[in-house]
């Protein structure tokens, strides 16, 4: 093992672990002198850091400090509203869509020799014709920024007589656009696993609709894991875009409180962090998962333990006796 390391990568030796020290020591002031005289200095010049600005956030015995963050628990649930429902109906719009894609994959090797010559041309057209649909709304609305898909729902469903509430506007354009991406991240992660594992499911019977159910998108949930939470947290992110139908998410809230107070940099900040805990935690969740679906790989291959000897003799004693 030493030796493996010791080819893979080369120890420092104490005189590069000096330089790595002083380089890093050198660096981490360069940075707090730059944060100190670029940031701090001139936030303090202009009064950014005044109680009369920072007061209505943290100071509770501010009179605008339980206005303020009712408004912003208002918004902030109003954000995390629209993101559990948008996350749920992306993950199943994409699992279906990515299924749907898998399938039409099969179905086109296929040459529906069984059926009659007209039935036989009638099922390729048609399974080429819908692999063709899926495609184009796969790249048209991967393609489409979030915001302009967003706008097009709050505005289209009105002209044909659908009208809903401006959450379900939201929720319905994050999950137009959601929903192909995640269709993507897991049919690459099922036709990215091995070819064997679906001949083998093939051979024991099982249909292409099975294999997927079964086999491959369990698997791909598992490999693709990462990548689905960073898009998760963007469906997050994005809720912020519903400020251009006028959903009173948490950005839309905070400008309000902007607009009466005059506060923006600190408003921004509090915010802010709001979002990075809730991100945190959802990566956290996902690191999580993670570490106990491969807990459960490895001790699902883990042979059953065998009784000690001990426990043996005395069987095998007791079986002579009889």
């Amino acid at each position: 093992m030493n030796q493996q390391g010791s080819v893979l990568y080369d120890v420092p030796g104490p005189r590069q672990r000096r330089i790595t020290l002083i380089s890093s020591i050198a660096a981490t002031f360069v940075l707090l002198a730059g944060a100190y005289f670029l940031v701090y200095r001139p936030l303090e010049d202009k009064g950014q850091f005044s109680m009369e600005l920072w007061g209505p956030l943290i100071d509770p015995s501010n009179e605008y400090f339980s206005q303020v963050w009712d408004k912003i628990g208002y918004g902030f649930r109003n954000t995390l509203t629209a993101a559990a429902l948008a996350i749920i109906s992306s993950l199943a719009v994409g699992t279906l869509l990515a299924v749907l894609r898998i399938q039409l994959k099969h179905l086109g090797h296929r040459r529906f020799t069984g059926l009659a010559i007209p039935l036989s041309y009638l099922a390729r057209g048609l399974t080429a014709v819908l692999s063709a649909i899926t495609r184009i709304c796969v790249e048209v609305f991967r393609g489409l920024p979030v915001v302009i898909t967003i706008f097009f729902v709050a505005r289209g469903f009105p002209e044909f007589g659908i009208s809903f509430d401006t959450l379900w506007y939201l929720v319905i354009g994050l999950t137009i656009y959601n929903s192909v991406v995640i269709a993507e991240i897991l049919r690459s992660g099922m036709e990215g696993l091995p070819n064997g594992q679906a001949e083998a499911a093939a051979a024991t019977g099982l249909s292409p609709l099975q294999t997927t159910h079964l086999i491959l998108l369990p698997q791909a949930f598992r490999i693709m894991l990462p990548a689905l939470i960073s898009q998760l947290v963007v469906v997050l992110k994005d809720t912020s875009l519903g400020f251009i139908i006028s959903y009173e998410e948490t950005l839309n809230i905070g400008k309000q409180i902007i607009g009466v107070l005059d506060n923006p940099i600190q408003v921004y900040v509090v915010i802010g962090l709001l979002f990075i805990l809730v991100n945190y935690s959802l990566s956290k969740l996902a690191h999580y998962v993670q570490h106990r679906l491969s807990r459960g790989r490895k001790s699902a291959g883990t042979p059953a333990k065998q009784p000690p000897a001990t426990v043996l003799v005395p069987q095998a004693k007791a079986s002579d006796g009889v």
